[in-house]
C-alpha cells in the first residue's frame, strides 16, 4: 500500500512528466537550453513570441543557425505581434519601459528581412498570443504566460517535452497551430532594396 504513494510523490506518473524544468522568470532559463533546442530541432522552430527580440540578442548568431536549419528541411516560423496594432500600442502603455513593444517587433522584422528569401522560413502577424508566448523545438516547447504590467523576461516559464497523446505539449502545439491559421503574411519593406519580405 506504501509503494504506490511512494512512486506518486517521487515519479511523475501523469500529465506533469511532461513538465521538465519551472523557471520563476524566463530570463532564468540558461541559455544553454535554448542553443541546445535551437540546435537539436529537425522538424520545426516555431517562435510565436509577440516581439522574438531576444532571441537575436542571447543566441549566437541565430540568423545563420535558422538559415542552415531551413536549407535542411526544418521549418521556421515566426509569429509576432503587429507593431502597428492597437493591441502593441495598449501593451506598450502598461509596459511603460523605453524599449517599447514596437522597436522590439522592429528589430525581429529587421533580422528576419535578411533570411526573407530562404525557402522554409516564414513569418506572420498575429495578436492573440500577447499573454502568452510558446516556442517549439520538434517535440519540446518552452511556454511563457505572461503577467500582468511584467515584460517577457520577468514572467514564468515551462519546459515541456511530449510524452503522451492530448497533454500539455499537444493542448499547447494546437494553441499554437489555431494562432499560425488564424495569422497574416508580413509584408515589410526590406530598407535596402525596397522589396517585400516574407
Amino acid at each position: 500500500m506504501l509503494w504506490p504513494d511512494a512512486i506518486r510523490k517521487n515519479v511523475k506518473t501523469g500529465p506533469d512528466r511532461e513538465i521538465i524544468a519551472v523557471y520563476p522568470y524566463r530570463s532564468a532559463c540558461p541559455k544553454s537550453v535554448w542553443r541546445r533546442l535551437i540546435g537539436e530541432a529537425t522538424r520545426e522552430l516555431t517562435f510565436a513570441g509577440y516581439t522574438n527580440y531576444f532571441l537575436w540578442l542571447e543566441i549566437p548568431n541565430l540568423r545563420t543557425v535558422l538559415r542552415r536549419k531551413a536549407e535542411r528541411g526544418c521549418q521556421v516560423r515566426f509569429l509576432i505581434g503587429d507593431p502597428g496594432s492597437d493591441v502593441t500600442r495598449r501593451r506598450e502603455e502598461v509596459e511603460s519601459v523605453p524599449l517599447t513593444v514596437g522597436t522590439r517587433i522592429r528589430i525581429t522584422l529587421d533580422e528576419l528581412s535578411k533570411i526573407a528569401t530562404v525557402p522554409g522560413i516564414e513569418g506572420r502577424y498575429g495578436d492573440e498570443h500577447i499573454a502568452m508566448s510558446v516556442f517549439v523545438f520538434d517535440d519540446e516547447m518552452l511556454m511563457t504566460p505572461h503577467l500582468a504590467h511584467l515584460v517577457g523576461h520577468d514572467s514564468p516559464m515551462l519546459h515541456i517535452q511530449r510524452q503522451q497523446e492530448d497533454g500539455l505539449y499537444d493542448r499547447f502545439a494546437h494553441h499554437v497551430a489555431e494562432l499560425w491559421n488564424g495569422a497574416r503574411p508580413i509584408a515589410e519593406l526590406d530598407p535596402q532594396t525596397d522589396t517585400k519580405v516574407l
